[in-house]
């Protein structure tokens, strides 16, 4: 028998297509090359702490549409991400708001904190030519060399100035004292960590593990109709035009017999000196309770270094510089003829991809494909 669909991947754009296609009395086989489903959503429970193996994964959006189909699929609670940010011991809210001015400069009102920034911003000229001239024409140049420069530098590997502007359009200035650092609608994880959300999406479909597409392609194309290929698109024309740049994250893991190292779930250190660029405790992501609301006695930290990616390591997240998108686009004229295949998430489209951009781009490539 042949399937109508085979998924490559059973992160959230090849869970949700699998789901769909299933909904609409398709046959779908879903292949998974790690051990486990989710792609780098997977969560896994350790101590009753619901673990983001592959990174913090928040929740958030503004698209009604995206936040009404996903909470059909789990619960989520209501955590809101107000990172703390580490300089050398000094400690500032992010995002930028007026927490972070007050302990910055010693400004009380926002009016206070409006002229210093504006005073600051005044170095920048003329139109930011990089990132480093971006962050100071935003926030000046004190905020960027305390809590941008050192950060940013780690996560990419790469100098402020030699880094694109675009990277840092979106840094959230507030002259208030709100916290919440995304600024959206809908916002939270899911109760009982991702995992469960992928299981049902996943539910009454055959999903084969440890099972890699690319060691066996001219088999497993034999194997269905059409192909939802998730992985990056570069491994899957084998490299012949050249190979795309990712950053990659590592992570170290410990568990904590004590119920509490950070007192939050995001601190990020933001100079250059600490090499890691920061700390996650899991269990706030879900307030240090377990699911009958018991305080959890241990805690799991996890610190993350960032990496430039080698074949053998994850990528995580596209270097969409100049050079690359140029290629990029190479591999995506190859990949337009590709009759039974779509390509689709971030290593698929080589885009850098929210988790509610995930699922409406999945969403509509469903209304389109599964008419």
């Amino acid at each position: 028998m042949k399937f109508d669909y085979l998924v490559v991947g059973s992160g959230l754009y090849g869970s949700i297509f699998a789901h769909e296609a299933k909904k609409k009395g398709k046959s779908v086989l879903v292949i998974e090359k790690r051990e486990n489903i989710g792609g780098n959503i997977y969560t896994k429970n350790i101590e009753n702490i619901n673990v983001h193996i592959y990174g913090a994964h928040i929740f958030h959006t503004n698209n009604k549409k995206v936040w009404d189909y996903i909470t059909k699929f789990a619960d989520f609670n209501r955590f809101t991400n107000s990172p703390v940010a580490n300089y050398k011991g000094e400690l500032y809210s992010l995002p930028f708001n007026m927490y972070t001015f007050n302990k910055m400069w010693g400004v009380v009102t926002p009016e206070e904190a409006a002229n210093k920034i504006n005073e600051q911003r005044a170095e920048i000229k003329n139109e930011p030519q990089n990132l480093e001239e971006q962050a100071i024409s935003l926030v000046g140049r004190d905020i960027f060399e305390k809590l941008i420069k050192g950060y940013t530098e780690k996560q990419w590997g790469r100098d402020c100035k030699e880094l694109p502007p675009f990277i840092i359009k979106r840094l959230p200035v507030r002259l208030t004292f709100d916290n919440n650092y995304f600024n959206a609608l809908y916002q939270g994880i899911p109760v009982g960590g991702y995992t469960g959300l992928i299981e049902k999406l996943l539910e009454g479909i055959e999903v084969r593990l440890n099972t890699d597409y690319l060691e066996n392609k001219a088999e497993f194309d034999k194997l269905a109709h059409k192909i939802v290929y998730t992985g990056p698109i570069d491994a899957y024309f084998d490299y012949k035009l050249g190979t795309l740049e990712y950053r990659s994250v590592r992570f170290e893991t410990e568990l904590l017999d004590i119920p509490n190292y950070q007192g939050n779930a995001a601190v990020n250190y933001t100079d250059k000196e600490t090499p890691w660029t920061r700390i996650i405790e899991h269990k706030w992501f879900e307030f240090g309770k377990d699911l009958e609301g018991n305080d959890i006695p241990k805690t799991v930290i996890s610190r993350e270094y960032s990496s430039e990616w080698k074949p053998g390591d994850e990528p995580y997240y596209p270097v969409n510089d100049e050079k690359n998108n140029n290629l990029y686009k190479k591999y995506k004229d190859l990949a337009d003829k590709e009759n039974n295949v779509i390509f689709g998430g971030r290593l698929g489209e080589y885009k850098y991809y929210d988790m509610d951009q995930v699922i409406a781009a999945v969403l509509d490539k469903c209304n389109e494909e599964l008419f």
